[in-house]
C-alpha cells in the first residue's frame, strides 16, 4: 500500500470541499501555491495562505464589504493586484447552510463571468 503524504494546504482544501457538500459536489485543484475550488469546470473560489476566498463581481462585492471582508490581493513586481475574490465569512465553516449560500453566490458570479466571455 502506497502512503500518500498530504500537506496542511491539501488538508484544508479537503476540509473546504467537505464543507461545501450541502452546496454541490466540488473539487479542489492545486494552483499557484494554493487551490482553486471548481464546480462543473468553473472556478468560483480559491484558497491561498489558509484562507478561503469567493469569486465576486461589482454587485456581490458590496455584500462582502458590508461585513468588512477584504478582497484578495497579491503583490507582483512591486505592484499590488486585486483579484475578483473576497475573503469568506468565518461563519461558513460552522454552518453548512451558510457555506452553501455563499458558495452559491460565488458560483453565480462565475456563471455570469463565463457567459460574458462567450459573448
Amino acid at each position: 500500500m502506497k502512503h500518500v503524504r498530504t500537506s496542511p494546504k491539501d488538508e484544508f482544501a479537503g476540509f473546504v470541499v467537505d464543507q461545501m457538500a450541502a452546496f454541490a459536489p466540488v473539487e479542489a485543484r492545486r494552483m499557484f501555491g494554493g487551490h482553486g475550488i471548481f464546480r462543473d469546470g468553473l472556478m468560483f473560489a480559491l484558497i491561498v495562505d489558509g484562507r478561503l476566498h469567493f469569486k465576486t463581481d461589482t454587485a456581490s462585492a458590496q455584500r462582502y464589504a458590508a461585513l468588512g471582508l477584504q478582497p484578495f490581493r497579491y503583490t507582483s513586481r512591486g505592484r499590488t493586484v486585486a483579484l475578483g475574490y473576497h475573503e469568506a465569512p468565518l461563519e461558513v465553516f460552522d454552518h453548512p447552510a451558510q457555506m452553501a449560500e455563499w458558495a452559491s453566490l460565488a458560483f453565480d458570479v462565475a456563471l455570469r463571468a463565463a457567459a460574458a466571455k462567450r459573448q
